[in-house]
């Protein structure tokens, strides 16, 4: 189980209010978009992973992550790495990509130039990589979104 991914872009469009009421729907549909626009070596694996979007991670995965604050949890992948499944492995059952719309809601309200597409990629692509098999420190190496909110809040002025 693991959190959050995507490449650095420092956008120059702001966030809109519509963004920020957007439904577990709309959230719905830029995931699966997004899993949909994957290359062609991932695609077929990622589209067999369930995608659920609900408000807030529960308490019980909330506990077992060891998160007190449930606005820190934007996504969550659960299931079988592929790296690690097994046809001698009994059925563990589907492999899920948990979002979480207020999370993602409250995160995208404090990112200037980030917009609700970019920012549903970004937990969608993080969470899918974990099915792949990346652990949080591969995800990391490569992933600049950190980075970003550091760079646009120093050169806040």
């Amino acid at each position: 189980m693991a959190t959050g991914s995507a490449t650095c872009r420092i956008a120059t469009s702001s966030c809109f209010d519509a963004d920020l009421t957007a439904s577990l729907s709309d959230i719905a549909t830029i995931a699966r978009q997004t899993v949909d626009a994957l290359p062609e070596p991932f695609r077929p694996a990622a589209q067999s992973v369930l995608i659920t979007v609900q408000d807030w991670a529960n308490d019980t995965v909330l506990r077992d992550l060891g998160i007190s604050d449930p606005i820190e949890l934007t996504g969550l992948y659960e299931g079988v790495p592929v790296p690690l499944k097994s046809v001698s492995d009994p059925d563990p059952g589907p492999d899920i990509v948990y979002l979480f719309r207020k999370p993602m809601l409250a995160e995208l309200a404090e990112r200037e130039g980030v917009t609700l597409r970019e920012m549903v990629e970004h937990v969608t692509i993080h969470e899918f990589a974990h099915h792949f098999g990346w652990s949080e420190e591969d995800i990391a190496r490569i992933d600049r979104w950190w980075e970003c909110r550091t760079a646009r809040a120093t050169t806040k002025g």
